[in-house]
């Protein structure tokens, strides 16, 4: 059952003023501090209070029955209506309560901003180690991390910093180059720990590498923050870090999500072929894909499976397979570079076949394939909210000034397609990063104890009002996701809904959307964990 939403308890209103009339129905729904139980609450009480004295004076024994009887039915009404949405306001986990969220208001003027030149303090402040590969084959995920994490801390610098242990300090971003290899990863993290004494490890890809990351955070008790390695073993009985901060999403969800979508919403393709890459993240991936697809679409089949190598630069052996097997839907997990490889190689074969996917979203990429090779891509995306995107004027405002910085100042790697707007993955970490820094403020301190203590339980709403729960136990987040449907340009204004009313032009992207309810996608919970054991899947 979904969350109780105001514009349900709005709905109570028809009923609020037949029976307690339009002054105190009004008034009570007015109260918009209240929670939303309490309200339903109130609305019974004040019912029942006003039939019982009402009109009660100056009457006959027949009226007073008559109003006895009219009483006792409207209370029978009540009552199921009461029923019913207690049902859906007290169901555990149900209603995602935010405990903080983004502030346009405090926005500083980001005029000044530019990746290219940053401004980066020094001293006494605090530090963040961006974990990523900004060398070697995936150079290019340094670059999306490194512009994300630098514009939210660019933003709360402007602001004067965040007060921690009694003082106002600046944030300074560290790069911490994994190059994408275990040895360099381990080496690199320590180095920012023991030498440049960061605070934070913020990162990365791959969660092979988010493993150390972990290991090490756990070795020397500093917060890690995983905000894109998306194993859901980084977080099972063996391998959880009470340090460690999932707040992304988790392959379970992504698999699982999926297959809600084409299975209880699309409801027509049924043969797939899974091509993950080959190792943790991958192969969970597939692993999240199939339990979801027993769980929601029975009646597909899986007509092939295959992993692969990192950063395989020939992927034809493999879609000669796929194109042999009958699939209808190729499923994959791959990043770039491998997901740019994949899709330019299977189009290049007359392989037409829709990808769904989580990071087949470069926008270079797409527009190197065309509009007609990445119309019908469907990907689960994690900054997805329904359409359309844009909701309120302060919204707009804060993406116009990102998306004219990128027309008009920004250089070289920064001005191409793939930072045009601040969406998709780009979105998602700065929004993750906004969380790190509000959790920070309201534990008013670097102490990692103190981090922990706000972080576990709490929930976040982002700019474009997607919710995020940190589940308390485990330390994965709960949270709804989006299926978008690729779409030509002309096509993409029932997302794009500000001018041009296009993402891209040269290219399919973002147009439908489709709720997966956070109820159908809950993280996987490893019920050998001690913290997690008799607790159900919400974390209660």
């Amino acid at each position: 059952m979904e969350p109780l939403k105001l514009k349900d308890v709005r709905q109570i209103t028809v009923v609020g003023v037949g029976l307690m009339g339009p002054g105190i129905a009004q008034a009570l729904l007015n109260l918009e501090q209240i929670q939303m139980t309490k309200r339903v609450i109130l609305f019974t009480k004040v019912f029942l209070l006003r039939s019982l004295f009402e009109n009660f004076d100056n009457t006959s024994n027949n009226e007073r029955r008559t109003k006895m009887n009219r009483f006792s039915k409207g209370i029978l009404i009540l009552v199921s209506i009461f029923s019913f949405f207690s049902l859906m306001v007290f169901s555990p986990g149900q209603v995602l309560a935010v405990n903080a969220k983004f502030d346009f208001s405090k926005v500083s003027d980001m005029s000044d901003f530019d990746p290219g030149n940053p401004i980066i303090p020094t001293g006494d402040t605090i530090k963040i180690a961006v974990v990523a590969p900004f060398s070697g084959p995936a150079a290019i995920i340094g670059q999306v991390y490194y512009i994300s994490v630098l514009w939210a801390t660019h933003d709360i610098n402007k602001r004067g910093g965040i007060l921690v242990d009694g003082k106002k300090k600046l944030v300074q971003l560290i790069k911490a180059d994994t190059m994408s290899q275990p040895d360099q990863c381990k080496k690199i993290c320590e180095r920012m720990v023991l030498q440049e004494k960061v605070h934070v490890l913020w990162g990365t890809a791959g969660s092979n590498l988010m493993k150390i990351v972990n290991e090490v955070a756990t070795k020397y008790k500093v917060i890690a923050m995983d905000t894109a390695a998306l194993s859901d073993q980084l977080y099972d009985a063996t391998n959880f870090s009470r340090y460690s901060f999932m707040t992304c999403w988790s392959t379970e969800q992504i698999g699982r999500g999926i297959a809600y979508y084409y299975g209880q919403i699309r409801k027509k393709e049924k043969k797939f072929y899974i091509i993950c890459q080959d190792y943790m993240f991958g192969h969970d991936l597939a692993d999240g894909f199939k339990r979801g697809l027993k769980e929601y679409y029975p009646g597909a089949q899986i007509v092939g499976e295959d992993y692969h190598k990192l950063f395989l630069t020939d992927f034809a052996p493999y879609l000669t397979k796929i194109k042999a097997s009958g699939a209808e839907v190729i499923y994959t997990g791959d990043f770039i570079p491998d997901a740019a490889n994949l899709l330019k190689q299977a189009r290049q074969m007359g392989i037409s076949l829709p990808f769904a996917h989580v990071f087949i979203d470069d926008p270079n990429t797409l527009h190197e394939v065309g509009v007609e090779g990445t119309r019908g891509l469907i990907q689960l995306t994690h900054y997805g909210t329904e359409n359309p995107a844009f909701k309120t004027p302060e919204q707009i405002k804060y993406y116009k000034a990102w998306n004219n910085l990128w027309k008009t100042k920004w250089k070289a790697p920064f001005n191409t397609w793939l930072f045009e707007h601040p969406a998709g993955g780009v979105g998602s970490y700065i929004e993750q990063t906004y969380w790190l820094f509000s959790v920070i403020e309201r534990a008013a301190s670097l102490d990692p104890e103190k981090i922990i203590k706000v972080w576990e339980g709490d929930s976040y709403q982002f700019s474009n009002g997607k919710i995020m729960k940190m589940r308390p136990c485990d330390h994965k987040v709960i949270q709804d996701l989006h299926v978008v449907e690729y779409v030509p340009p002309e096509q993409q204004k029932v997302s794009f809904n500000i001018p041009p009313y296009y993402w891209f032009k040269g290219c399919s992207a973002a147009g439908p959307t489709f709720t997966i309810p956070a109820a159908k996608v809950l993280p996987l919970m490893d019920q050998e964990l001690d913290r997690c054991k008799g607790k159900n899947n919400w974390g209660e």
